[in-house]
This record gives C-alpha cells, structure tokens and sequence, in this order.
C-alpha cells in the first residue's frame, strides 16, 4: 500500500523579521513527502519543475527515500517561484510575487507502479488537477485533501466535486468559515462535513487543531515553540506527519487520527525552526518521538 503525493515543487524568496533567503527549497510536496518519510517509505511524489532545479534538492528528497518517477522535468522552462514577507505576527504574510513558470500548464501523469497506491495526499493545487489524480488512480483507500482560499473562491464548484471523494479535508480556520460561510468553528465543520469527507482538520496555527469525525470532535494544542523562524510550509509538514503515521501503522480508527494529529503538529513543529525544509532535513526518529512525549506530558491533567 504505497503512499503517492501530488502538489508543487517550488523555489521560495523568504523574508521574516528575522532574516531573509532566497531561492530556497519549497512547495506543498516538498514539505509532505519529508515530514512523511520519517515514519514510512518509500514515498512518491509526482510534479513539476524547470531545468533550473537544483540538483542538491533532488538528492536530498532522494537521500529521504523519496521515488522521483513522477517528477517532471521540462527543459527551457523555470520552476514555479514564490516570494513572501512575514511580519511580527507570523500567522500572517504578505504574498510579494507569484511566477508559476511551468507550474502554469502541469499535467499531472501518475506512473503505472503508482496507480494502484492505497494511501494519497493532494497538495494544495487546482482542484480540477485533485480531480485529474483521482481519475487516475485505482480505489484508493485513503484519500488526503489539502485547499486555500483562492480554491474556494475561484474554483467552488470544482472543489466540491473532490471533497465528495476524499476521506480527509485539512485547512485552516479562515478556510473552513469561507468554505461553509459560517463563522462559528463547530457549525462550520458540520456544513464541510456533510460536503463529503469523512474526518475534517481545522487548523487553528499558535491554537492547535480540531479533527471533526464520527460524531466527535478532538481538540489538539499546538506544541508551545520558543522559537518560529519560518512558517512556511508548517501546514504541508503537518499533512505529510499525520498521513505518514497513518500510513506507517494502517490503523484507520478515531484513535489513532487522534495520535497522527499530535505527529502531524510535531512534524510542523520541527518545520518552522528553520527556513525553508531545513527543520525536516535532518530528523532522527528518536527526536520525532521525545517531542511526541513532551507533547503528550503537556497536555495531560487531572
């Protein structure tokens, strides 16, 4: 039963109040297929980039045991760039430009050895391309879905399409009230609920997260960070931890979605004290682990 995650692959221009770097590793699978392949493996990947790609990020993704047959890579043509600048609230930033180059016309071609993949993640792109993955893939068992604001606004009708054939929404609370036109949490995530997918993650950044399903709601601190040099990509870390640990043990019950909420804040955790993928380059086990029973200390009481 693999694991098959599709989105973008990008190069980032970041700056916080911190410190600034440029042309630095980025995208939604980039993010996913680290946090995950700390708990299982191999992952694939499927997307696109230019001739211009580094190659050191494609031997670190590789390094991680991440399969790159999906990866396209269109001679002549740049990578899709972004750049942003995040002020002292780090939960916001300011989008300074956005070239998506050869992401603009991604088709996205999942190998044969792929199509029968159990477990599926579907980054942050186009709802009509999340569509496009799913026409290509035989039952999938369990079905990941991740969607922003410019989804919702722009692309409604497609959106609602996927959500009726993914197990798994996760988005932020700004989302969630867009997505349902209702400002209340709990409210919220019944309407998104009954659009289709089986569990719902809201993230709440600095507050934690919910996870919506079987009639129950578990609500998750985040884990307390002295430190937050880069917020990006800590949502894609979080996404990639929980379906990695739930791909890992194959254990699908409320329970366990529970215990892979906690492994997905602690992949994001780890994701925002560095720029870039920096924070997940170089894990071990032991550290994912020792954070997981910080976080499970701090969260108990009487």
């Amino acid at each position: 039963m693999g694991l098959l995650i599709v989105g973008s692959i990008g190069l980032d221009d970041i700056e916080t109040p911190f410190d600034k770097i440029q042309n630095a590793l980025g995208g939604s699978t980039t993010y996913i297929s680290l946090a995950a392949s700390y708990f299982t493996g191999p992952v694939s990947i499927v997307g696109v980039v230019g001739d211009d790609f580094p190659k050191e990020h494609i031997k670190m993704l590789e390094d991680h045991d991440i399969i790159l047959d999906g990866l396209q890579i269109v001679d002549g043509a740049k990578t899709f760039r972004y750049g942003c600048k995040y002020h002292y609230d780090l939960n916001n930033r300011e989008s300074l430009f956005t070239h998506l180059n050869v992401f603009e016309n991604f088709n996205p071609i999942i190998p044969e050895k792929n199509k029968k993949d159990k477990f599926v993640i579907l980054g942050n792109i186009a709802p009509k391309l999340q569509m496009n993955v799913l026409d290509q893939l035989d039952n999938p068992k369990f079905v990941v879905c991740d969607t922003m604001n410019f989804w919702i606004d722009g692309a409604y009708k497609d959106l609602l399409e996927v959500l009726k054939r993914v197990d798994v929404l996760i988005i932020n609370d700004s989302e969630a009230r867009l997505l349902s036109k209702e400002p209340n949490l709990i409210k919220s995530a019944k309407i998104i609920s009954a659009m289709g997918p089986k569990y719902l993650i809201i993230k709440k950044g600095e507050h934690g997260a919910l996870l919506f399903g079987e009639d129950t709601v578990f609500s998750a601190p985040a884990y307390p960070m002295e430190n937050i040099f880069d917020p990006t990509g800590a949502g894609d870390a979080f996404a990639g931890g929980f379906t990695g640990y739930l791909h890992k043990n194959m254990d699908l019950s409320f329970n366990n979605l529970k215990r892979a909420v906690i492994y997905g804040s602690i992949m994001a955790s780890f994701c925002v004290e560095k720029f870039s993928t920096k924070g997940l380059e170089d894990l071990s086990f032991l550290e994912i682990k020792n954070r997981f029973i910080e976080f499970r200390e701090l969260s108990n009481f009487d």
